[in-house]
């Protein structure tokens, strides 16, 4: 499974940055409910559009694609559980339109993710591999033509009652990302 899963996000990484250049990469670690770790590593494509560009803050989008793994202790919390994780979601950030030294930002995404395994930690089952994700977050663009970007995020994830049992997890991570435009 995790094979299959590892080559349908390479399949799906050519097949997507062949079609259009790559706007940025990013990597996430992340602590989650039971002590569950996150690390994803990403890549992002910008949306044209750009909405409310007259005024002080504008709205503007991107695709965001990730893979990576969590890592839950096991039973007893003698082992771990690793659960591959592919996602794909559409993010809207509200951004200064000035631009000063630092440039915060504000987003907020709902997107999908398909999971490699149902049994997240010791304590989480879930009953279907497609989640729901969701996050909010706050960051900052800086440096060398605002190429760095440092974010923290909170994001839920959950099947959305699709099944039963449907615990969903929380996760606090911290995003890093560089952006070639």
């Amino acid at each position: 499974m995790i094979r299959k899963t590892a080559l349908a996000a390479a399949l799906t990484l050519g097949v997507i940055s062949s079609a259009q250049a790559v706007d940025s990469v990013s990597f996430d670690w992340g602590r989650g409910s039971e002590d569950t770790d996150l690390w994803r590593a990403g890549v992002q494509w910008n949306w044209p559009q750009r909405w409310f560009a007259e005024r002080s803050w504008t709205l503007g989008a991107y695709w965001d694609l990730q893979f990576g793994r969590w890592t839950g202790p096991g039973q007893r919390r003698q082992s771990e559980n690793n659960v591959w994780d592919l996602g794909f979601t559409p993010v809207f950030r509200l951004s200064r339109a000035e631009r000063t030294t630092i440039a915060p930002y504000a987003e907020a995404a709902i997107g999908f993710h398909f999971l490699s395994d149902l049994q997240i930690n010791y304590r989480r089952l879930f009953s279907t591999h497609f989640q729901y994700g969701d996050h909010i977050g706050m960051g900052a663009r800086f440096g060398p033509g605002y190429r760095y970007d440092a974010q923290l995020r909170l994001q839920h994830l959950s099947n959305g009652g699709l099944a039963h049992p449907n615990p969903g997890i929380n996760f606090l991570q911290l995003r890093l990302a560089y952006h070639f435009d």
